[in-house]
């Protein structure tokens, strides 16, 4: 049974994600630092025939990283896919932008992605095989995003390291890709302080080709492809899934 790990599995595209794996016969490591949502997660891919099992995972500490992923080769072997999504948006105006709340987002959504990474690549290396999936966003790939700059930044920076990386482990069978999902219905998404609202979502649908936002299947549905053989010579490409967005607005 290949094993796959998720961060910031509780919700949104990572649990969806989650339970994509798990129907596709993975035995699913859910990690969150939402200790609740997590262990929801884990005991739904359970109910439906699935193995998961959650692992409280804080991405911005180093040690936790290293943490669950040595305890889950000790127990299963080499980590087959590894799905970096744990992420955050917060709105912040430029001067409003410290120091320290642009770290934070830097922290979370890049670095949080390579504390795991580089925990687990030395025995994917060893096994020679493996599956790295990071997401991105349409605002790292395309668009600016006003008062979200250190968010814009930090998505960005997946392209790059998606492509670093994808070079340097190759020749070890291990393929490293991103997925930038556009308008995706998610918390995230939801949340008035933070990102559009439910009003400037269904406002976006209008601009949307296929002519609706995205929903967290149809992100998690690429991720489980992208770790399938059927992309077995796809790597260091990110992938944009929005629904025709960025080739519709002209």
């Amino acid at each position: 049974m290949k094993t796959v790990i998720i961060t910031g599995a509780g919700i949104g595209i990572g649990r969806a994600t989650a339970h994509a794996f798990g129907k596709a016969g993975y035995r699913v490591i859910v990690t969150d630092i939402l200790d609740e949502a997590g262990e929801k997660v884990a005991h739904s891919i359970n109910a439906e025939g699935g193995q998961a099992e959650f692992h409280k995972l804080d991405v911005t500490s180093t040690e936790q990283a290293e943490a669950v992923v040595a305890k889950v080769e000790d127990a299963y072997g080499a980590i087959d896919t590894i799905v970096c999504n744990a992420g955050i948006a917060h709105k912040v105006p430029l001067d409003e932008l410290t120091d320290e709340k642009w770290d934070f987002t830097f922290d979370v959504d890049l670095k949080g992605m390579i504390r795991l990474i580089r925990a687990a690549a030395p025995k994917m290396r060893e096994a020679r095989k493996g599956s790295i999936i990071c997401l991105s966003s349409i605002m790292g790939v395309a668009y600016g995003w006003d008062e979200h700059v250190h968010y814009s930044a930090a998505k960005s920076g997946v392209v790059g390291l998606v492509r670093g990386l994808a070079v340097e482990l190759a020749p070890s069978g291990i393929r490293v890709n991103g997925v930038a999902p556009g308008y995706i219905r998610t918390a995230q998404a939801l949340s008035e302080e933070h990102s559009l609202g439910p009003a400037g979502l269904e406002k976006a649908a209008e601009f949307i080709p296929m002519g609706r936002v995205g929903e967290a299947d149809d992100i998690a549905d690429v991720i489980h492809f992208l770790a399938s053989d059927a992309a077995r010579y796809m790597t260091g490409q990110v992938v944009t899934v929005d629904g025709g967005l960025l080739v519709g607005r002209y």
